[in-house]
C-alpha cells in the first residue's frame, strides 16, 4: 500500500490549525509511522521552536492516524490524551522548517484505551520518548 499517498486529514478528527502530523509512512496492528515539517504558524511553535507540548500532540495524533487507518470505512473517533507517562525529551526541540518523524507501537488495547510507547526523531536523533495512553470516545 502507498501509505504516503493517503490524505491524513481524512484518518484524524483534527483540523488545522490543530493537525500535528502530515505523513502516514507505515500502519499495521502494532505499529505506525508518521512525519510532521514544522512550519512558522503552527501553534506550538514559539520563536522559532516547536514546544514539547507540540511533540506530545504529534505522539497523540499518530495514534489518531493508526485508528483512522485501521477503521478506514468508519467515522473517525475523538480520542483524548489519557496519561503520559516516563516521556523524556532529550534537550533539542525542533526548528521552524524540522521535520520529526514519529513511531508508535501499541502495547496493549483494552475496551477504549490504547496503551503505547512512542519515540520521536529529528535530524536522525531521538529527541522524545516515552509511554501515552490515549481513551477513545464511541
Amino acid at each position: 500500500m502507498d501509505f504516503e499517498r493517503l490524505d491524513i486529514k481524512r484518518l484524524i478528527p483534527q483540523q488545522e490549525p490543530f493537525v500535528m502530523v502530515g505523513i502516514l509512512h507505515f500502519c499495521d496492528e502494532a505499529t505506525t509511522r508518521t512525519s510532521f515539517t514544522i512550519e512558522g504558524d503552527n501553534i506550538f511553535v514559539d520563536n522559532g521552536v516547536f514546544m514539547q507540548a507540540g511533540i506530545l500532540e504529534n505522539v497523540a495524533q499518530t495514534c489518531a492516524v493508526r485508528q483512522g487507518f485501521l477503521t478506514i470505512n468508519q467515522p473517525v473517533r475523538l480520542g483524548f490524551i489519557g496519561a503520559i507517562n516516563d516521556f523524556c525529551f532529550s534537550g533539542y526541540l525542533p526548528q521552524v522548517g524540522d521535520t520529526i518523524h514519529t513511531e508508535i507501537d501499541v502495547t496493549a488495547e483494552i475496551g477504549n484505551i490504547i496503551m503505547m510507547e512512542a519515540k520521536v526523531e529529528c535530524r536522525q536523533n531521538a529527541i522524545a520518548w516515552g509511554k501515552m495512553k490515549v481513551a477513545l470516545m464511541e
